[in-house]
């Protein structure tokens, strides 16, 4: 049985990205290792791989990044709540038809949307969502 989903980001800078995950994010984390985080994200799970390697002497990379988006309650709170904290945004607010929207950087591998859905997320109830934090 699938139990969660895992999810990666590949960052030229991974300690940077893992650092912000930790602690701007503050998503709680478990180090399997040599400090290689993986993070609590609800039901599933978040690493932060390099996008350039080296296994047995051979190089390797990726030119993929990430395409996941955070969800949130309150689009403007949050967005100072995690400026406080070292934050950054790129770009203005903008409205879609399913949300409202903001990218949010994260350093050594780009941005991700963080967003205030115009629906009831499905994922979680609120009350699951706020026992899970």
């Amino acid at each position: 049985m699938i139990t969660a989903l895992h999810t990666l980001v590949y960052a030229h800078d991974p300690a940077a990205a893992r650092d912000f995950f930790r602690d701007v994010l503050r998503f709680p984390a478990t180090d399997t290792g040599g400090g290689w985080l993986i993070f609590r994200t609800g039901p599933s799970e978040l690493g932060v791989h390099p996008s350039s390697w080296e296994h047995a002497g051979e190089p390797g990379g990726t030119d993929q990044r990430f395409d996941l988006s955070l969800i949130c309650d309150d689009l403007e709170s949050t967005m100072a709540e995690l400026e406080e904290r070292g934050a950054v945004f790129e770009g203005g607010v903008t409205q879609q038809s399913w949300g409202t929207t903001v990218q949010l950087v994260v350093p050594g591998a780009g941005t991700m949307t963080l967003y205030q859905p115009r629906y009831d997320p499905p994922a979680l109830g609120r009350s699951e969502l706020e026992a899970m934090w």
